[in-house]
């Protein structure tokens, strides 16, 4: 018996596809213009290393280390990029990341450190002009903080009573990751959410990117230096209110109307003019509309302030143009953070951080946040041509319709081409 000598078969045929998708779009130029130069005489360039960590996730890893154990055999006659072993890939990653800094609100002893990085949301920013998600002017941007519960060496205690990160991100476009800030789990979502959100619109302006259209957050957004800073920096802001700071309005509503989402609610609004003592100098208060919902109290107990048997919320805008019932729905639609979330965590690593340091790990989130950036716009791109595929389907889903195609790279008049050993089912 002879044994003829060939390229191995790959389960993972339909990576090449992704990584053809990946050079239409240039994403080596980004990469190579937005981080460090490498030297000639290294082996790995920015574009193996970020192929590579697309790879573990694409191909339905769950650490960096799958490179090494699982990877490296089916990549090996693989002509869009050299596989380098997870120790380099960490090691390059490490070497992106900024010094972390720390300070203390007026009033706390409470050290809050944080790690920002201009360079990769500048990359992440250019990426996303490449997506076309940074184009027109209707732009919708979501902030919030998310906890990543972890035992690294240098984690905090949270308010969720575990150790971990709270990292603070902005989505565009309720699916793209836009920035992101890593933050030790002792800092509450509160403090210094200014500084954080001016750091990401200065850069948005440097980059050349258009004006925020709407921002939508939580109660943690309701302080007089975040709104002034989006009275500047976008055209409509919606922010949740916690109750204790706006409940003495809720009587003063007088006219309620019917909304059916996800339950009986009534809708109705009031005009204030909240933070009257940070106005000095004898400014005069701006005033905004206060939407307010309420739906019937599960206890049917009365409501010490409002003396009536519902539960509360309400919703801070500058938006005249909507309609109450309008301004609800669009606001409601900010839940979507949660699902992002979940995705980032469990599909593409958050849930498993590599490094044990805040600033380290800021570079890890970027990195698997510009992949899932990519994911989603990719996902779009193959549902358009793959029967069994939708925009909406999770990676998983991804993986067994297009990622799992036997196939291996051959020579054939002086060419490479990849031999498909499957039948993928295409719209017509």
């Amino acid at each position: 018996m002879k044994v003829l000598k060939s390229n191995p078969i790959s389960p993972f045929g339909g990576i090449n596809f992704v990584f053809e998708q990946l050079g239409i779009l240039d994403i080596q130029a980004s990469l190579s213009s937005h981080l460090p130069r490498i030297g000639k005489s290294s082996r790995y360039n920015w574009n193996d290393i970020f192929n590579s960590l697309l790879s573990v996730y694409f191909c339905g890893g769950d650490c960096i280390e799958d490179l090494q154990t699982h990877l490296r055999p089916h990549f090996r006659a693989n002509p869009f990029l050299k596989l380098p072993s997870s120790d380099t890939v960490l090691r390059r990653l490490s070497q992106l990341s900024s010094p972390e800094q720390g300070c203390y609100t007026k009033r706390g002893s409470v050290n809050h450190r944080y790690s920002a990085n201009d360079d990769l949301l500048s990359l992440n920013i250019a990426v996303l002009k490449k997506l076309n998600q940074l184009e027109g002017d209707s732009l919708t941007l979501d902030y919030d903080n998310t906890i990543i519960f972890n035992e690294k060496k240098d984690s905090q205690m949270t308010y969720k009573k575990n150790p971990g990160y709270q990292p603070g991100v902005c989505m565009v476009n309720s699916r793209y990751v836009l920035a992101l800030e890593n933050r030790g789990g002792n800092s509450d979502a509160k403090s210094f959410q200014d500084k954080t959100l001016k750091r990401v619109f200065e850069q948005m302006e440097r980059q050349g990117a258009p004006r925020i259209k709407n921002f939508r957050a939580d109660s943690a957004s309701y302080q007089f230096d975040v709104i002034k800073l989006l009275e500047e920096h976008t055209k409509y802001f919606y922010i949740g209110c916690r109750n204790s700071y706006v409940e003495k309005y809720f009587k003063q509503v007088d006219q309620w109307r019917q909304l059916d989402i996800d339950g009986p609610m009534e809708v109705g609004e009031i005009m204030i003019s909240p933070f009257k003592k940070e106005y000095k100098n004898g400014a005069t208060p701006i005033s905004y509309r206060l939407i307010v919902k309420r739906s019937p109290a599960p206890s049917k107990q009365l409501n010490l302030m409002t003396q009536d048997a519902y539960q509360y919320r309400a919703i801070l805008t500058n938006n005249k143009v909507l309609t109450t019932e309008e301004v609800a729905l669009f606001y409601n639609q900010r839940g979507m953070m949660e699902k992002q979330f979940g995705i980032l965590k469990n599909d593409f690593g958050w849930q498993k951080l590599p490094f044990s340091a805040l600033n380290k790990n800021t570079v890890f989130l970027y990195f698997t946040a510009i992949i899932s950036n990519l994911y989603n716009y990719l996902v779009t791109i193959f549902s358009e041509k793959v029967k069994g595929l939708k925009p909406s389907h999770r990676i998983k889903r991804f993986i067994f319709t297009v990622i799992m195609l036997p196939a291996r790279w051959i020579k054939q008049g002086r060419q490479q081409k990849l031999r498909v050993y499957s039948n993928m089912s295409f719209k017509t």
